[in-house]
């Protein structure tokens, strides 16, 4: 099984929920990545794209 790259963008701060808004990923997500299964960090890669897409369409509508 090939490794979950990070979806770090080296673009690091937290924002609105201590999500960062480079990454999308929660404060806990970010603290705890080298310590997740591969399960997990794919989880949290379906997560982040959920952030991302709702972040496009709340910015894009103001």
């Amino acid at each position: 099984m090939e490794q979950t790259a990070s979806p770090c963008v080296r673009n690091c701060c937290l924002g609105e929920g201590d999500v960062c808004p480079g990454c999308f990923r929660h404060i806990d997500e970010i603290m705890q990545w080298r310590e997740m299964t591969e399960h997990q960090k794919q989880a949290v890669i379906v997560l982040t794209a959920e952030r991302r897409a709702l972040h496009r369409r709340n910015y894009r509508n103001k």
